[in-house]
């Protein structure tokens, strides 16, 4: 009985140190695998670009453009001319072949905004128009100048505090393309600018 007794004993503390070691193993182990994921999307975050701060780029859009936008009358890229994407906005996108689906005439905006719906500041964002500027007014907006956004080129973008960065007056171009990395067609993509592209 007693042979018994210290044999169940034994049996008992050697499953309780066993169970207690599996803690400390998973204490060892798992804090490098889960800081290793971490930085892994930290990474790819910043390698797709600020974009990827604030929530993935819309990839396909309507082709409705904002009110009081103006056709551009002599773009360098007509309506329907095939070009070569040379900016990296999203994965896929440098080396894109693209077709221009609109050509407009506008001061375009790079801006720095926190997202309505939280996460990570995105700076430098490229690109928003004038006319995606809630209460714009007529004339083009400086560097520093705070504003809010009517654009939803990205989750979160709506209705957000922005600083605009940068400011210029020139043609933008809403583009079709396939991208580089596979994947679905991106319609209606807003925007590029002219010296993002080149000529195929």
């Amino acid at each position: 009985m007693k042979k018994a007794l210290i044999s169940a004993g034994i049996g008992t503390l050697l499953i309780l140190n066993g169970c207690s070691n599996t803690p400390n193993s998973a204490a060892t182990d798992h804090p490098v695998s889960t800081t290793s994921s971490s930085e892994t999307a930290d990474h790819d975050s910043m390698s797709m670009g600020n974009e990827a701060s604030g929530g993935a780029m819309h990839h396909s859009s309507s082709a409705e453009v904002p009110a009081g936008l103006q056709t551009a009358q002599h773009p360098q890229f007509p309506v329907g001319t095939t070009v070569i994407m040379n900016m990296d906005h999203m994965k896929g996108m440098k080396g894109a072949e693209a077709t221009i689906t609109g050509a407009y005439d506008t001061t375009v905006y790079s801006v720095s905004y926190t997202p309505v719906t939280g996460g990570e500041p995105v700076k430098d964002h490229k690109w928003v128009i004038h006319e995606e500027i809630q209460n714009a007014g007529q004339s083009p907006l400086k560097p520093g100048s705070k504003i809010i956004l009517n654009a939803d080129h990205m989750p979160g973008m709506q209705g957000a505090q922005a600083t605009i960065d940068s400011a210029q007056q020139t043609t933008v171009y809403m583009v079709d393309y396939m991208p580089t990395t596979d994947g679905e067609p991106v319609k209606n993509h807003k925007w590029v600018t002219g010296d993002e592209l080149s000529a195929k």
